[in-house]
């Protein structure tokens, strides 16, 4: 049964991680093919960026809050660990205060997702990335 859930979760993640590094891609060079690292600022191909979280843990409240994950290269997201002084400077600047201050506090709650819960933000995704698609 847990197995069968994950399955479902990773679909769901793989979902949204393309729509996140389209959306920056798109964002900061005008291309789907090629974006930069929302910290670093070093432009990557669209596969070599990854979706990455501004509040660790992967927890399941802000594992999917699209203001909360951005593309970042694997130098940024795995060795500096997100390169989070520089992360929390660039969602200041973006989003302002508040938005960080609700991010944390979202990522206090406890969601546990069912399988149509995955499933409906893998649907949710894959549209939302068709309409950056489309936009262009």
């Amino acid at each position: 049964m847990k197995d069968n859930l994950s399955k479902h979760k990773k679909v769901a993640w793989k979902a949204f991680s393309d729509y996140i590094r389209t959306r920056d891609c798109l964002l900061t060079t005008g291309t789907a093919e090629s974006g930069k690292c929302f910290t670093c600022k070093r432009e990557y191909s669209k596969a070599q960026l990854q979706a990455g979280h501004f509040i660790d843990g992967r927890k399941n409240a802000v594992l999917f809050s699209y203001l909360g994950c951005h593309a970042q290269c694997y130098a940024c997201n795995v060795r500096l660990h997100g390169n989070k002084i520089v992360y929390w400077q660039e969602m200041e600047k973006m989003y302002g205060r508040g938005v960080i201050d609700a991010l944390i506090v979202e990522s206090k709650k406890t969601i546990i997702y069912k399988k149509f819960d995955y499933d409906r933000l893998a649907k949710e995704f894959k549209e939302l990335k068709e309409e950056l698609n489309g936009r262009n």
